[in-house]
């Protein structure tokens, strides 16, 4: 009876997205879209529960197949490649406008697993569902942290005005759009692969760069509904766990002696990768 509860309860989890398995959590296929590059393929998981409009829309719009052959026309080394349709254009218009989705309310039991106390840009960091997310107490707000690998919806002046076009962080955090940004998913898989996403900007005195090298997205596809025989079952850490926790203690501590002169105890969040593995 007990292994039947269990297991009834481990698929309920499954079927929600967060099927948690001592230190690791699959990812729901739903929840993972396929981007082919010339160089290869990237792995996304979204985050419906942080930014559930966003990702009902890039869901929508992929399955449309609104993304192949769109270009990577914004790339700034140390900062963002971005795409989407050619602007204008039908699909570029076809797209409905977003309103933000950069942070949600919190209140005193709402929980996660935190990382740093006085972080540059909030009250404390931490990671919930495999996410580095930034939180402030005083406000009872949190919100997704722009670090490496982060997939949000690229916009204009106005804070409502995203409908399909996003980047991907490809350097340092940029912290600064915390929040102002809707991030909805992180890559997962394939990073190597963006980061040789050719570069669209250059240093002056440096010929510009054709429109004709830039990045084109081959497909753009959910996992979920490609056959059977190529999907990728794809497990990430499960930052909710006691020996992801206990990772984040020795990573601050700095206990190795190579450490001849301790540097103190800070702990950037983005500075802390959350490991993917393949299952098949």
């Amino acid at each position: 009876m007990t292994k039947t509860i269990t297991l009834l309860l481990t698929t309920v989890l499954f079927n929600t997205g967060f099927a948690y398995a001592d230190d690791w959590r699959r990812v729901d296929p739903n929840n993972m879209v396929v981007m082919t590059l010339p160089q290869g393929e990237v792995i996304i998981e979204l985050a419906p529960q942080f930014a559930a409009k966003h990702v009902a829309q890039f869901i929508k719009l992929t399955q449309k197949e609104h993304y192949h052959g769109s270009k990577f026309y914004r790339v700034i080394d140390g900062f963002v490649a971005q795409a989407g349709p050619e602007k204008g254009s039908l699909k570029d218009r076809s797209a409905s406008t977003l309103q933000l989705e950069g942070s949600w309310p919190t209140d005193k039991n709402w929980s996660f697993t935190p990382v740093q106390k006085n972080d540059l840009y909030a009250e404390v960091t931490g990671f919930k569902q495999g996410f580095a997310l930034a939180h402030n107490p005083s406000e009872q707000q949190a919100w997704l942290a722009h670090c490496p690998g982060t997939l949000a919806m690229a916009r204009k002046t106005s804070p409502n005005s995203a409908t399909s076009h996003f980047y991907i962080t490809i350097g340092q955090a940029p912290r600064q759009l915390d929040r102002i940004m809707t991030i909805f998913g992180r890559v997962i898989l394939g990073m190597n692969h963006v980061q040789a996403i050719t570069r669209t900007s250059v240093i002056d005195g440096q010929a510009p760069v054709s429109q004709e090298s830039y990045t084109s997205i081959i497909t753009m596809k959910l996992m979920s509904d490609l056959p059977k025989a190529e999907q990728k079952i794809i497990e990430v850490q499960n930052t909710e766990s006691p020996s992801f926790s206990n990772s984040l203690q020795k990573r601050r501590a700095r206990a190795s002696s190579f450490y001849f002169k301790k540097p103190p105890p800070v702990l950037d969040v983005c500075q802390i990768k959350v490991k993917s593995r393949l299952v098949n």
